[in-house]
Parts: structure tokens; sequence; C-alpha cells
């Protein structure tokens, strides 16, 4: 049983935070292209669909720490340092995601509807991609801690 709540908890990990690091990396500077030219139909698209992807797929994400706890659980690690912080980090991105990222995500998708770009919306932009480094830089922690586990057994 242990194997396979590892399986769907980094299976999980790969298909729900893997697009959302990429589509948060991917939406400031399409952001940037879609205020610089309010005419481009398409350039809002990207950006509705960056931003839905992040929406989406922060949902699915759920499973990553329910699959992880369980894991955990069933190999008796719960209480290890490394789990805990690992922990900690992941509730760490969730806040910074739930509460950073995606609340601007909505601000500046609105902006781009609306076609008016001013000054303003250059900076939302430049603190959203700082807010989406700290989400990614979070979440690349919580992965080397899963993968270097601190006082493993298992010779890594």
């Amino acid at each position: 049983m242990t194997k396979f709540l590892l399986a769907v908890h980094v299976l999980a990990a790969i298909i729900a935070v893997g697009p959302i690091t990429v589509a948060a990396s991917m939406f400031p500077p399409s952001a940037r292209k879609a205020l610089a030219a309010p005419d481009d139909p398409r350039a809002l698209e990207t950006v509705r669909l960056l931003h839905r992807i992040c929406r989406v797929y922060a949902g699915i994400g759920i499973a990553v720490p329910v699959f992880g706890i369980a894991t955990a659980s069933s190999m008796g690690v719960m209480g290890d340092a490394w789990l805990i912080v690992s922990m900690a980090l992941t509730v760490a991105a969730a806040i910074v995601l739930v509460v950073l990222v995606l609340p601007r995500q909505e601000t500046i998708q609105e902006t781009v509807a609306e076609g008016a770009a001013s000054g303003a919306d250059r900076a939302t932009t430049v603190q959203l991609a700082m807010f989406t480094g700290i989400f990614n830089l979070l979440w690349a922690t919580v992965t080397v801690l899963m993968i270097v586990r601190p006082g493993s057994t298992t010779g890594a």
C-alpha cells in the first residue's frame, strides 16, 4: 500500500504542481505583452488560459499533501524533521499561491480585458513575477527535501 500511495503522491505532484509552476511563470510576461497590445485578442486569451490553468491545477494540487501525509503515515516518518519542514514549506507555497499569486493574476486579467494599461500594471506584473518565483522556489526546496530526506536509509 505504501508504494501505491507514494506513486500517487509523486504523480499528483508532477501532474498538478508542474503545470502551475510553468503557467504561473509564463503569466507575467504574457500579461505584459497583453497590456502592451490591448487590441490583440490572442494575448488576452493567453492570459486567461494561464490563469485558468493555475486555478484548476491548484484545486487538483490538494491531492499532493493528502497522499503525501498518507504515505508518510504508512512509512512511519510523520515526526521526521525533513517531513515537518517539507509540510511547512508546502503550506507556505499554498499560501503564496492562494493569497499572493492567484488574486494578482485575476486583477491583471481583468485589467487586460478592460484594455486599461498603466505604469502601475507593469509594477504589478513585476511583483507577481516575484511572488511566482517564491512559490516556485518553495516547491523546488520541498522537492529536494523529498529526494534527499536527511536521515534516510536509502543511501542517497
